[in-house]
């Protein structure tokens, strides 16, 4: 399908055949994915990734579930404001708007990368309305005392980060290429879409550097979340885990166990930080057992 106006040109409907949806939060206008019906599933991405990534797994389970995934404040086709600030709570305030706008009562909750301290909140403010909860190669607990993340946040987070992320467009252009390992996953034509969306040294520098500076700038506010997570227990919970990512390790999914001792736990060999794009089918059958076991009932 050939790109309308009302989106851009590098947008391939093929691979992302999705009509397009938007609210209306405080900060911007949010675009999002509204495929299927039954209860609903709820996305969230990270960075530098937007509800594209999710398309396997919405294709997969749209035929049973009714599938969200809202593209974050500057990310995807969604708004990019420039009063905005683009750190972990800004995006964790303006999804809690975007769930309230959709009136999404009770819902399952999968997130990836930065999904993880934007999306959780949700569960942390209000475990009743989470049914189930799904985390791939993500965290929420300050970084801090963890030498290699903090000497990564604090290179990424520095001037020369900084410099490098306006200049290049680091972050999808050589972050994601490091720790996608499945890369015959990762086509041209794939990757055009995670590079497309940040053409300018503002999208890249604001939205996604901000974030890079925020892994460790926002420590206490990770701290404050890892503090709460006994409220993730109590609802069928599955952790999937790309086993080769280079940044989320073995010892990151060590520390989910220990705190969700019952959660089905995968892990998956050879596969990077990407396991709902280089491993989708395997993920989509995880997901799949989750959502039919009993929900949480309040």
């Amino acid at each position: 399908m050939s790109a309308t106006p009302l989106e851009p040109a590098w947008l391939d409907r093929a691979l992302y055949p999705f009509a397009p949806h938007h609210a209306q939060v405080r900060d911007g206008r949010m675009h999002y994915v509204d495929e299927g019906r039954g209860p609903v599933v709820l996305f969230v991405h990270g960075t530098p990734s937007w509800s594209f990534e999710w398309r396997h797994l919405i294709r997969a389970l749209a035929s049973s579930h009714r599938c969200v995934a809202p593209d974050l404040l500057g990310f995807g086709l969604s708004e990019r404001p420039r009063a905005f600030g683009y750190t972990p709570a800004d995006h964790a305030r303006a999804l809690a708007d975007f769930v309230a706008a959709l009136r999404l009562e009770r819902f399952a909750l999968v997130v990836h990368d930065f999904g993880g301290p934007i999306g959780l909140p949700l569960c942390l403010e209000h475990p009743e309305r989470v049914t189930h909860l799904a985390l791939l190669n993500t965290w929420m607990w300050s970084f801090a005392d963890d030498p290699q993340m903090a000497r990564a946040g604090r290179l990424i987070g520095g001037g020369l980060g900084r410099l490098l992320y306006r200049a290049l467009n680091l972050s999808p252009r050589v972050i994601l290429r490091q720790a996608w390992r499945r890369r015959e996953t990762l086509t041209a034509a794939v990757h055009r879409h995670y590079l497309a969306p940040f053409p300018d040294w503002w999208s890249r520098e604001h939205v996604l550097w901000t974030l890079a500076r925020e892994l460790l700038g926002s420590s206490d506010y990770y701290a404050a979340l890892w503090s709460r997570r006994e409220r993730l227990l109590g609802r069928p919970t599955a952790v999937v885990w790309g086993l080769a990512d280079p940044a989320f390790r073995p010892d990151h999914l060590a520390r989910w166990r220990g705190a969700l001792p019952d959660a089905r736990v995968a892990g998956l060999p050879g596969v990077g930080h990407w396991p709902q794009e280089e491993a989708h089918e395997v993920v989509a059958r995880e997901l799949t057992a989750l959502l039919a076991a009993s929900p949480r009932r309040d």
